[in-house]
Formats: structure tokens, C-alpha cells, sequence
């Protein structure tokens, strides 16, 4: 690799220029290629991220010639995860390094297969769940290691916005993997296991799983609430939707406190730790540039140790929160992507 770490970018939509202003503040990387299906839109991109003095960023439309570029040291993929699978398998098959928007694949199944491809090739495949990377997170992990808050007794999570009803639309169409679990449930699933790893070491195994929700006229998850039984009493509730506004927080409570990630939990900057009789210990920490610099970082950092996953979001966690998803839509009754598992 070189000193200079190179990114190829898949999919010039709105998410991508979060993740290319973060490149843009970080050392030692740079945007390399952006890659779309329309020429003129992945130009636009190109130019709005190339740097005055340096190389311009380069674009195209052709994915076998970015993969075979030998310059490029990863691959960061931005599609609707609908449309993950594909660009995904080629980019480990022809030996780059991936990081890839959540959900990562519509199912676990596919997942499956994606990480299969990279321990075959020994290639670094990390699902972008930005959140776990954040800094409020790594405060929340040590309140949870220290027993801040006691024996953890339950979690409260909702991610919920109103979305108007279109049924060809990303969120509610079959055929691009619609659905408030993939889209935004995601990120209630995963900041439950990661507040069960940190706080008891380990994620028990499900006891029991009750799922209630509301389908939309095309047949996915317009809306789902579930409880998830860890034993002894540990339950995690959440619900996510795309029909509902909610306030959108995190609520980990304990036998002797409780720790409060107040609205859009997902990108917190700041937590707080209740305790009886105590005052509140608030935190607040803002981000660098927008928060996907830390998983950027950690990312490069396992590419160029040679690593093929990050401990912060390892391939078993990814498969883990899809085996959930896959289990709620089957009790739901939802509609599966692309109709098969």
C-alpha cells in the first residue's frame, strides 16, 4: 500500500458525501474514484471532492476497471443495500478491501456468502455500522465495564420517522430490500448487543422473541416493535418504523442507575449516567467532522495491519443482527427481499 490511503467509492448519493467529508479531514487518505451508474452524476461528485494541488479525484461507470486499479487500497460502498451484494462479492473476489453502508445485505444468508468471500480471500469486509465507533459509545462501554448503572435489567430503544408512502421507493419496495428493520431497525438491534457485549462480556443467547408490527401495502416492514428475552428478567425492547415519529432515544437501565442516550441515538454526542440520589453525569462529546471518521479510521487501521474484520464490528456481529432480522420479519409475515432467504 502506499503511505496515502486510497478509497474507491460505489454509489455518489447523499450518504457518500458524508463518508467523503470524512476522508477529507483525515490524514494520510484520500477519495481516489467514485463509481455510479450515471456518468454526468459521478463527475459532479468527482469534482465536488477534488482537492486543489492534488490529483483529481477520478470517475466512472465501469466497476471492474476501479476494481483492477491497482492504486485503490479499499472500497467503500454506498448503494441502497439492496444493491450491496453484487459490487460487494467483487471487490473481495478481485482482492479489495471493503466497507460497506448497513445493512450490509438484505439477509443473513447473503451475508453468509460475503463473509465467506473474505476469509477465503483474506481480504477486510466490515458492515459500516458508524454508531459503534462513536465516542459517546466508547464512554457508554466504559460506564458499562465499570458498573456504572449495577446489573443491567433492561433496554428501551426507538428509531422512527414518517416517511410518505411510495411504493417503487427504496423504503417500502420488495425488490430493493424496503423495510424500517433493514433501513433504521438496524441500529436498534446493534446498539442492543453492543450495550449486552460491554456490560456482560458476552450477548446471551435469545430465550424469547415477541414481535408485534404494521405491514405497508407492498408487503414490508412498515413498522415493528419487539422484545427481546435474554433470561433472568433481561429484556430489550425496541421499535422502528417508517410511519411514526418517535423521540428516538437509547434507555439502558440497571439495578442502580440507568444511562440515557437522549434523541437520534444512533449519532449521539452525549450521554447521561443517572444514578439514585446523585446528580447526573452528562458527557458531551462532539464529533471531529461528522462521526463516520471513526469507523474510517478503524477501518484503514485493520486493512493495513492485514486483518480481515475489526473487533469493533466483526463479521459475527453483522450476521448476528441479520439472524434477528430475518427471525422478526418471519414472524411478522413481512415480505422477504427479493422474495428468498
Amino acid at each position: 500500500m502506499t503511505s496515502t490511503f486510497q478509497w474507491a467509492l460505489i454509489g455518489p448519493g447523499a450518504i457518500a458525501h458524508v463518508f467523503a467529508e470524512a476522508v477529507s479531514q483525515l490524514d494520510h487518505c484520500r477519495l481516489h474514484t467514485v463509481c455510479g451508474r450515471d456518468a454526468q452524476r459521478a463527475a459532479q461528485f468527482a469534482q465536488r471532492w477534488s482537492v486543489e494541488g492534488d490529483t483529481p479525484v477520478r470517475a466512472t461507470t465501469d466497476l471492474a476497471s476501479l476494481l483492477a486499479d491497482p492504486q485503490i487500497d479499499g472500497v467503500y460502498i454506498a448503494t441502497p443495500h439492496g444493491q450491496h451484494f453484487e459490487p460487494a462479492l467483487a471487490a473481495l473476489k478481485a482482492g479489495k478491501a471493503v466497507l460497506c453502508e448497513k445493512s450490509l445485505v438484505p439477509t443473513r444468508a447473503m451475508a453468509q456468502q460475503l463473509v465467506a468471500a473474505a476469509q477465503e480471500q483474506r481480504v477486510f469486509l466490515m458492515e459500516a455500522v458508524w454508531t459503534r465507533f462513536l465516542p459517546v459509545y466508547e464512554e457508554m462501554a466504559r460506564w458499562l465495564a465499570e458498573g456504572r448503572i449495577g446489573r443491567l435489567r433492561a433496554l428501551q430503544s426507538s428509531f422512527c420517522f414518517p416517511a410518505p408512502y411510495d411504493p417503487d421507493s427504496r423504503l417500502f419496495s420488495p425488490a430493493l430490500a424496503g423495510g424500517a428493520l433493514l433501513d433504521v431497525g438496524v441500529y436498534n438491534l446493534n446498539a442492543t448487543r453492543f450495550v449486552l457485549r460491554h456490560a456482560l462480556g458476552e450477548v446471551p443467547p435469545l430465550q424469547g422473541l415477541a414481535v408485534q408490527g404494521l405491514l405497508a401495502p407492498t408487503g414490508v416492514d412498515a413498522r415493528v416493535s419487539a422484545s427481546l428475552d435474554f433470561g433472568d428478567g433481561l429484556v430489550a425492547q425496541m421499535v422502528c418504523g417508517l410511519d411514526t415519529f418517535a423521540p428516538n432515544t437509547l434507555h439502558v437501565m440497571g439495578e442502580g442507575g440507568a444511562i440515557v442516550l437522549p434523541e437520534t441515538f444512533w449519532q449521539a454526542t452525549r450521554a447521561q449516567c443517572l444514578r439514585p440520589g446523585q446528580d447526573a453525569v452528562t458527557v458531551d462529546l462532539p464529533f471531529n467532522t461528522n462521526g463516520f471518521e471513526y469507523q474510517i479510521a478503524d477501518a484503514m487501521a485493520r486493512i493495513r495491519a492485514g486483518e480481515i474484520e475489526s473487533p469493533v464490528m466483526p463479521h459475527a456481529e453483522t450476521l448476528a443482527v441479520l439472524g434477528w432480522i430475518d427471525e422478526i420479519r418471519r414472524q411478522l409475515g413481512a415480505r422477504l427481499p427479493f422474495d428468498a432467504l
